[in-house]
């Protein structure tokens, strides 16, 4: 009488271990190379996607502190003193922040011409409103890099 009695434990454990494979260092190279390329490939272009954002970013403050110049002269008669008399006045919630230089008090103003200095009409050097012409005409970045286009931000 023969039976079969399946094998004692230890011994079918053995054979699993036995017969399991593990990777290769050749195999795991080749994965590794295979990530390192993908890398490569990502990297730049996300770092190409972060400062077209901040390009983005800024072109759209620099259209919305124009905008706000613009309603501020049309309603005021004058050209506001400092970027924070658009906030004390209500015409902005707050001075934004430049993306490249991080900060919101680095932004450079550029004073009116004086052929736009005076409000329309206005014949004369006595005929401005009181406070004067203002010294707010137009924004610019604080930054000194250059951007995609070839213009340095700070001559946007």
């Amino acid at each position: 009488m023969n039976q079969n009695f399946p094998p004692p434990p230890c011994a079918k454990a053995g054979r699993l271990v036995a017969n399991r494979r593990g990777f290769t260092l050749i195999e795991l190279m080749i994965v590794i190379t295979i990530i390192g390329i993908l890398a490569a490939i990502a990297v730049p272009k996300y770092q190409w996607s972060v400062i077209k954002a901040k390009e983005a970013v800024l072109s759209e403050d620099l259209y919305n502190f124009r905008n706000t110049i613009d309603q501020f002269y049309a309603d005021q008669g004058k050209f506001p003193d400092t970027l924070n008399e658009l906030v004390d006045k209500g015409y902005m919630r707050g001075i934004p922040k430049d993306p490249f230089t991080k900060a919101n008090d680095t932004w450079v103003t550029v004073a009116p011409p004086p052929e736009v200095a005076a409000p329309p009409g206005a014949t004369g050097a006595g005929s401005a409103p009181t406070g004067g012409p203002g010294n707010v005409y137009d924004v610019h970045s604080g930054s000194n890099l250059v951007g995609t286009n070839g213009t340095p931000y700070n001559e946007w």
